[in-house]
């Protein structure tokens, strides 16, 4: 597996395409079945919840502080229609493709869902 790029719009364009091939994007979960949840780098008020385009890009930040979670899939169509959407309404980011440094993009849901429609046209 390529590593992960120092530019954010590749590991944007990354995400996009690799979930649409795979059918899922990968998220990570605790042993209690809460998904990782991060403060906004640009705003403390507002949680990102990260996501990665493989598992083992995923794996590679249960470590640490973090070694509470694991990858988990998330199928494509759900995230789509009621991740992105839920994200939205609750006031919360998209991390996308974030580094073991938990550097990257930060989006609203909804852009990352307008990213993906615009894939698929």
């Amino acid at each position: 597996m390529d590593p992960l790029s120092d530019d954010l719009q590749e590991n944007l364009d990354r995400l996009v395409v690799e979930c649409l091939e795979n059918g899922c994007v990968w998220g990570l979960q605790d042993t209690e079945g809460n998904w990782s949840l991060v403060s906004s780098i640009d705003n403390d008020s507002i949680d990102v919840i990260p996501f990665w385009s493989a598992e083992g890009l995923a794996q590679a930040l249960c470590t640490g502080d973090w070694d509470v979670y694991k990858p988990v899939a998330i199928e494509l169509e759900e995230f789509l229609d009621d991740w992105l959407p839920g994200m939205h309404a609750d006031v919360l980011m998209v991390g996308v493709n974030w580094n073991t440094e938990l550097e990257g993009q930060e989006m609203e849901p909804l852009d990352l869902l307008e990213e993906f429609e615009a894939e698929l046209d």
